[in-house]
């Protein structure tokens, strides 16, 4: 690790700015307070109001998970990823930057939303999405559950117009209703394409597998433009080429990424709601978004995980990790357009 990757004090700070690179307060320095100690924001970086009230990259908890239908607890996922993240270092080696010195990252604490009104926390995240992105800031949701993705994909396409969307699930969240109701985490997707807010020449689920209700499942997700890369595909043809399918897909829109932990194998992710077997590892998720690099990411969630059911915190850690490799990325693309600006 070199100078410039050690923030300089106990709640951490960049190296000196230069005129080819500003200075940015990154996480607290594990070499003077032990990473044990202290508040648990996402990779111990500085609460949004310790950097002036906004950030390039904004750390945002949703804890809401009414919209589930088999195991609840995703609401305290949030907080147990930040937990986990406090053994996450400034330096990525697998992307080759500091992504905490290359841009402002901030953890902004929690969306407090009505848990007993479904449609009213939708709202809510969705006005509070539209005033972070407001600032120019992208957001690193941490969810929650899935339903949260249809209100953050609304307010990325207000600010982008239409997303590009990959999606990284074992289901496909293109459902219709449950128990008559729109908005579950088994339909955030349906609704987003109904609504307008997705680029349809630009989507694909990754990570699909196990039982579904019947094969107009699978037709009507192909006629709302879904392509679909399953488990076993990764498995079959491997990372790179996969990654080369998705990249080819989405181009150079502005992409979204919504990642549902329960893509990773139960071995890899026990701690979610609606577990299926035969999953991708966590290697393959984190090689796959490390490819991703380059492109032109506007916001990503990541959602379902349940601490609950987390024994020794296994689904809680591949999460903090996934949750810093879309970070990383985000933080490149704005240095490199701070970059092109000057």
């Amino acid at each position: 690790m070199t100078a410039a990757d050690r923030p300089t004090g106990p709640r951490g700070t960049s190296a000196p700015a230069t005129p080819a690179q500003p200075s940015f307060r990154g996480p607290v320095d594990s070499s003077r307070v032990p990473r044990y100690a202290g508040p648990a924001t996402f990779a111990r970086l500085p609460r949004i109001d310790e950097v002036g009230g906004a950030a390039d990259v904004a750390v945002v908890g949703v804890p809401f998970d009414s919209g589930v239908s088999y195991r609840p607890g995703a609401r305290f996922g949030g907080n147990a990823i930040r937990e986990a993240s406090r053994l996450l270092r400034p330096y990525n080696p697998a992307q080759d930057a500091s992504p905490f010195a290359l841009a402002q990252v901030a953890d902004a604490g929690d969306i407090a939303v009505n848990p007993f009104d479904i449609n009213e926390a939708v709202e809510t995240v969705e006005a509070a999405a539209d005033g972070i992105l407001g600032t120019g800031a992208r957001m690193m949701t941490l969810g929650g559950d899935h339903t949260i993705a249809l209100p953050l994909l609304r307010a990325a396409a207000r600010r982008h117009g239409p997303v590009a969307l990959l999606h990284f699930d074992a289901h496909l969240d293109t459902w219709d209703t449950y128990f008559g109701a729109e908005y579950t985490h088994g339909t955030p997707f349906r609704r987003a394409v109904e609504e307008g807010v997705l680029d349809t020449s630009a989507l694909s689920h990754v990570g699909i597998r196990g039982p579904l209700y019947g094969r107009k499942d699978l037709d009507d997700d192909e006629k709302m433009g879904f392509g679909i890369v399953t488990s076993a595909d990764v498995m079959r043809r491997g990372v790179d080429e996969v990654t080369q399918q998705l990249r080819e897909r989405v181009g150079d829109r502005p992409l979204y990424i919504s990642v549902d932990i329960d893509v990773l194998d139960p071995a890899h992710a026990p701690g979610t709601g609606t577990p299926e077997a035969g999953g991708l590892t966590s290697r393959e998720l984190l090689e796959i978004l490390r490819g991703l690099a380059g492109c032109h990411l506007v916001s990503a969630d990541l959602v379902e995980v349940a601490p609950a059911y987390d024994h020794a915190e296994i689904t809680s850690v591949a999460a903090s990790h996934t949750a810093y490799e879309l970070t990383t990325i985000m933080a490149r693309q704005i240095a490199a357009g701070r970059e092109t600006q000057g």
